[in-house]
């Protein structure tokens, strides 16, 4: 991994992290807000691989403990297992494909807010799940899907100039 990748996974962190916070609340939905974060650690790990969607989901979950978790390291440990297993995928399914990497950011959001629920609600014995997934968790994944439509596309093209320019200067080497 050159540096070149480093900083522009930085740079695209910081972005998706404004984003979700600011413009995305200002464009919310009954209080629902699409997880922008969610959408970049499921797709550098779904084109990277495993390693990238670990460390990408840590620093995203960590900037949410850092700006509004009540425990560090809460969101960055959800985050990273999602980056994780999402990674494991890189290997089976074609990245360039937009159907199946929005179906595997769908899901990610899914299982994020019902581990959300299990972790901060139910072990607090509040069980109205039904409530929960109808007003956050299903609205929170639809709105996600949605942009993550238009946004996994960028990410995408993004990802394959950095590999283009990866690849020319190993050649140079060479």
């Amino acid at each position: 991994m050159n540096i070149r990748r480093i900083l522009v996974n930085f740079i695209f962190i910081i972005v998706s992290f404004i984003l979700q916070t600011t413009l995305f609340r200002a464009l919310d939905f009954g209080g629902i807000a699409p997880n922008i974060l969610m959408i970049m650690t499921s797709s550098t790990a779904f084109i990277k691989g495993d390693k990238a969607g670990l460390l990408t989901g840590f620093f995203c979950g960590l900037l949410i403990d850092i700006f509004f978790g009540t425990y560090l390291g809460f969101f960055a440990l959800i985050y990273m297992y999602i980056g994780f297993i999402v990674g494991k995928l890189h290997i089976i399914f074609f990245s360039q494909n937009v159907a199946i990497p929005i179906l595997v950011i769908t899901i990610s959001d899914f299982v994020y807010g019902f581990v959300c629920y299990i972790l901060m609600f139910l072990f607090r014995t509040k069980f109205n799940i039904g409530y929960y997934m109808q007003t956050v968790i299903i609205p929170e994944v639809v709105y996600t899907a949605i942009v993550a439509i238009f946004i996994y596309p960028i990410i995408l093209k993004i990802n394959n100039i950095i590999d283009e320019k990866e690849q020319r200067s190993a050649k140079k080497f060479v």
